[in-house]
């Protein structure tokens, strides 16, 4: 699994990715969430996704060819990144247009700090994508910042406050990019979809 990954090309607007010929697994979180890391840290590359300590260093649609398979993509963050509201209103609309009507993306990876509390701007986020027709999971970011039971108590209360509007939830992934937690479950589930 992931055995060759290789960065492609990065594109401005959905429309000038690369053909949609290859089933396409998008990550997406709010900035600063630790993405690029995780990226990282699935692909066993220690440089793939590039990081920052900056909010926002994400601003175009990242391809990376997995196996030569299938596409791994990394979104621009959502929320709070340095930038000009403009910038941020093009952002927003480049990131609907590619999760609306790109036809080859099969499931969008939304991460959350698992530190935090459920925050309205991710649940607003995961309903937006409901409401699209999205599939989604939810990976929780950063457990190593905290005792395990910490970070499963928060995901517990983000399940809780689901509930209320949704019949079904998602799959819930806790991860840490530092110790490898949840590699194996995301690996397995992502070999699970291609599969099928």
């Amino acid at each position: 699994m992931f055995e060759q990954a290789t960065y492609l090309i990065s594109s401005p607007s959905y429309d000038q990715c690369p053909k949609p010929d290859k089933f396409e697994i998008a990550f997406i979180g709010r900035s600063n969430v630790g993405k690029s890391s995780l990226i990282n840290m699935l692909t066993g590359r220690k440089n793939l996704a590039k990081t920052s300590g900056k909010p926002g260093k994400t601003q175009l649609i990242n391809h990376f060819l997995i196996d030569d398979s299938w596409y791994l993509v990394d979104l621009p963050g959502y929320g709070y990144a340095k930038t000009s509201k403009k910038n941020r209103d093009a952002w927003a609309l480049m990131i609907e247009d590619y999760l609306v009507h790109r036809e080859s993306l099969q499931i969008v990876f939304v991460l959350i700090d698992s530190r935090l509390d459920p925050q309205k701007i991710d649940l607003e986020f995961i309903t937006w994508l409901g409401e699209n027709g999205v599939p989604f999971a939810l990976v929780f970011t950063k457990a190593d910042k905290q005792s395990v039971n910490k970070g499963q108590q928060n995901m517990a209360k983000f399940k809780r406050v689901m509930k209320k509007d949704w019949a079904e939830l998602p799959p819930f992934f806790l991860t840490s990019s530092e110790t490898g937690l949840g590699k194996e479950q995301i690996t397995s589930y992502i070999q699970s979809l291609l599969e099928n």
